[in-house]
């Protein structure tokens, strides 16, 4: 009996095959996020996030003097097993312009796992796989594995193509995916 009770639990839960982290049609605020400019290191670069009209918006400028060039949005949150996952999909709409993909396994260290992607302005579905993102600090590839895909405590984007320029990316969906 016990057996037939099993089948049928497994028969009547559902098997995600992702999860969504953050869907922007269902935010109204921006809470949680935060930007990070260049200005940690002197920089000039200036961006900024908001939730409106179904989607977030990351925009701003960059700018290359007093040694900067990047500005990124951040959030960060209780670890999420990431484990029955095997990727990540970005519903977006960009600008031609590139950007990276960042997570954290641990909010507390001091590497990200980074993902490059083009924008080519408009809707797009961006598929990043787990081992595809490298442990990037600081611009600098590490001598360490790839993204294993354990767990998350943190995702950003970040935009820093070694020039001043103004920027917008639209965000609608952030999944994790098998």
């Amino acid at each position: 009996m016990k057996h037939i009770f099993f089948y049928i639990l497994i028969l009547f839960t559902p098997m995600q095959d992702n999860d969504v982290l953050f869907d922007f049609s269902q935010e109204v605020s921006s809470n949680g996020w935060f930007i990070i400019n260049d200005g940690v290191m002197g920089g000039l670069s200036k961006g900024s996030f908001s939730v409106d009209d179904n989607k977030a918006f990351f925009k701003g400028n960059v700018s290359t003097e007093n040694n900067g060039g990047f500005t990124m949005v951040a959030n960060r949150f209780n670890a999420l097993n990431m484990e029955r996952f095997s990727k990540f999909s970005l519903k977006l709409k960009g600008d031609g312009k590139n950007y990276q993909f960042r997570v954290k396994s641990d909010s507390g260290q001091q590497f990200s796992y980074v993902a490059e992607f083009s924008t080519n302005g408009e809707w797009q579905e961006i598929i990043i796989p787990f081992n595809s993102m490298e442990p990037r600090f600081r611009g600098r590839l590490l001598n360490l594995p790839n993204f294993e895909g354990v767990q998350i405590e943190e995702i950003a984007f970040l935009i820093g193509n070694k020039k001043m320029e103004s920027f917008e990316l639209k965000i609608s969906k952030i999944s994790a995916i098998k």
